[in-house]
């Protein structure tokens, strides 16, 4: 605790540092945090959102593929031999967890070399082999196969995605742009629940499930050839001229200068330079990153994949069949996502995170209410349920979709892709261990243990945005980088 508060009071002297330049009349960190390269009014945010929608394809297939096992598990244990064993299950649950932490972690790399556009071709096509394998396959193997290749596309396509979004958006809707990706999220989730339900009773639609999944992935990958490239990333390879044609489809002609003029700002001659992993940890930006990986392993921690885990066993004490309560959560999580579309760009970042930690806290004590011994078994049912939901919806409207949004802002555009790889690595590893480690860890602690620490970790989460977290509302990707440089 004592290493992460000098990280944050350190970070903070940073902040004080760039604020204290008034003298001489440079910029102040308020000045550079308020109206740089704004004098002509807001572009359109028409002509960036039909590259936005594209891109969420990639965020949509990442929840398909989340929920798609969860309906038709049973009937591919059946078919392919391995009813019963638990061990077999749950790799087939897991293998593609793995995959994701593989093709986020090497997402950066793949993301600076190829670019925006090309990197989410790469991640299409994993999908698409990973899915297809899946779908004709006729032993377990083959099966782990195939969920190992879609869940390295899972991997690469969100980290992506965040990156892309933020580069490509008017700066006042990049909140409301940014929360797109968790609204896709959720469709794919509903998607997968909804056709998953025949499963149980008509034989090898499992197999229809995965063919699906093949459709979205080829339409991202045709799709991107008429999408922009990121300008950023055309700036940093030395591409000026490229650069500002993407600005003038994105933005309009009447912004690009002042586009180009802000990039320039943030070049310091170092664009070029092949930014080595090591740079994260020791380099002058290893505080930013520092931030970022803990926001995601708080993200985790905050117990969410547990309770999309337990949900149904809560719904089922409660009298509700499974599918009913996966949609009920479903709607719920998309509920919450579409609210923080029209709030992220209103109240901002850090205000929407240290509601949603708070919230899900008071949800998750809620839970350990409900497995006290002096509440009644009514009150416990009711208290359950009401908490499953509260967790959900207040995760939805911060905690999910604002850490990607606000690193991808947050990060130079220097080291961004990189960075970004390596929170989402960050992300993946814990989520595996939590999804591991729950079932074992909830027999043999008990829910009130348990949901006591996930609560705590929301207080923790709170405490550690509220110290180090820098809003980003109607800021420039420049102004932003400018205002945490390193002194």
């Amino acid at each position: 605790m004592r290493g992460r508060q000098a990280v944050g009071d350190a970070t903070l002297s940073t902040y004080k540092r760039v604020a204290s330049k008034d003298v001489d009349g440079n910029y102040t960190n308020e000045a550079r945090l308020q109206g740089l390269g704004k004098e002509g009014g807001n572009p359109p945010w028409s002509k960036s959102l039909p590259h936005i929608v594209i891109a969420t394809i990639a965020s949509f297939l990442f929840g398909y593929h989340l929920g798609v096992v969860n309906d038709t598990l049973e009937s591919i244990s059946i078919d392919l031999g391995f009813s019963g064993n638990t061990l077999a299950e749950g790799l087939v649950v897991s293998m593609s967890l793995g995959g994701a932490f593989l093709g986020s972690l090497f997402s950066g790399s793949i993301a600076d070399y190829f670019g925006r556009r090309r990197s989410f071709q790469l991640c299409a096509l994993p999908l698409m082999v990973g899915a297809s394998m899946s779908a004709m396959t006729s032993s377990l193997p083959g099966m782990l196969t195939g969920r190992f290749l879609v869940g390295i596309g899972m991997g690469l396509g969100p980290a992506v995605a965040a990156l892309y979004v933020a580069e490509v958006s008017p700066t006042y809707v990049r909140g409301t742009f940014g929360s797109f990706t968790q609204i896709a999220t959720c469709l794919g989730l509903m998607g997968s629940f909804f056709i998953g339900i025949p499963a149980k009773d008509t034989k090898d639609w499992w197999r229809v499930c995965f063919w699906v999944s093949v459709i979205p992935a080829a339409v991202l990958a045709l799709s991107m050839e008429l999408c922009a490239e990121s300008p950023h990333w055309l700036f940093k390879k030395g591409r000026s001229a490229e650069a500002e044609s993407e600005f003038e489809r994105l933005l309009g002609g009447l912004h690009v200068k002042s586009a180009i003029a802000e990039l320039s700002k943030s070049d310091r001659g170092e664009e070029a330079d092949t930014v080595k992993f090591s740079e994260l940890f020791y380099g002058r930006h290893h505080r930013i990153v520092f931030i970022g990986s803990v926001l995601f392993a708080l993200q985790q921690l905050s117990g969410i994949n547990a309770v999309f885990y337990f949900s149904s066993s809560v719904f089922k004490s409660a009298g509700v069949p499974p599918d009913t309560a996966n949609m009920f959560v479903a709607v719920v999580n998309l509920s919450g996502s579409c609210t923080a579309t029209i709030l992220m760009d209103k109240l901002g970042r850090k205000l929407l995170l240290l509601g949603s930690f708070s919230g899900m806290a008071v949800s998750l004590f809620l839970q350990v209410i409900a497995a006290s011994s002096f509440v009644s078994r009514e009150t416990s049912v009711y208290l359950s349920v009401g908490g499953v939901l509260l967790v959900v919806l207040t995760f939805s409207l911060g905690a999910g979709p604002v850490p990607s949004l606000l690193l991808s802002e947050m990060f130079p555009n220097r080291i961004r892709a990189k960075a970004m790889a390596f929170c989402m690595a960050v992300h993946w590893g814990v989520n595996f261990f939590v999804g591991l480690l729950f079932l074992r860890l909830l027999e043999q602690l008990g829910p009130k243990l348990l949901y006591t620490f996930f609560a705590t970790c929301c207080l923790i989460g709170f405490a550690y945005v509220k110290k180090n977290v820098l809003e980003t509302k109607g800021k420039s990707l420049q102004e932003i980088e400018l205002a945490l440089l390193p002194v």
